[in-house]
């Protein structure tokens, strides 16, 4: 095993189990959610295919709604944002290019490209979770305003938790 298949491992081994037991019951500002799970899948390589990304969403989302009782909407938002990943990463190549073996992170590309890659993917999951909850659009404004909040936090978590968790590269 290479290191970034014990780094995926490890933080899927800390990121489910910490979304379940700890940020399920987290609500910022009566608005906000936190889904630190988010990190493992859009820390996932490059070269991942899209068909084997939307199926690692599948089973992780599935394993979220279990314990939030959501009946498969985190497993159909996140199957619909790793099918929209592939695409928005040709969209956002860093100077540098890509690079083999690398993940996704701050570590390995900066934090302005890992703003940049990782918010619209969390916007579009966030979008999905809600719009699906709610049903309709009958609320739209106050869905809109949750994703908003929602993503901040999310990504301000997640990148909070690449600078204390995730090893520095040494390359």
């Amino acid at each position: 095993m290479n290191r970034n298949t014990i780094i995926l491992i490890a933080s899927f081994a800390v990121l489910i189990p910490l979304q379940i037991f700890v940020f399920q019951n987290f609500v910022f500002f009566n608005l906000g959610f936190c889904f630190i799970y988010l990190l493992f899948l859009l820390s996932l390589p490059l070269e991942t295919s899209i068909i084997a990304g939307m199926c690692i969403a599948l089973v992780t989302g599935l394993l979220i709604d279990i314990f939030y009782q959501t009946l498969g909407i985190h497993a159909a938002a996140g199957v619909f944002m790793m099918f929209l990943k592939p695409y928005w990463l040709k969209l956002n190549v860093p100077r540098s290019g890509y690079e083999a073996g690398r993940l996704p992170l701050i570590r390995e590309y900066g934090l302005g490209w890992f703003i940049f890659y990782a918010l619209p993917l969390i916007l579009v999951y966030t979008l999905a979770v809600l719009f699906i909850e709610a049903g309709n659009s009958a609320l739209f404004w106050l869905i809109l305003s949750k994703a908003l909040v929602t993503t901040l936090v999310t990504l301000l978590f997640i990148i909070v938790s690449q600078y204390i968790f995730y090893p520095k590269s040494k390359y």
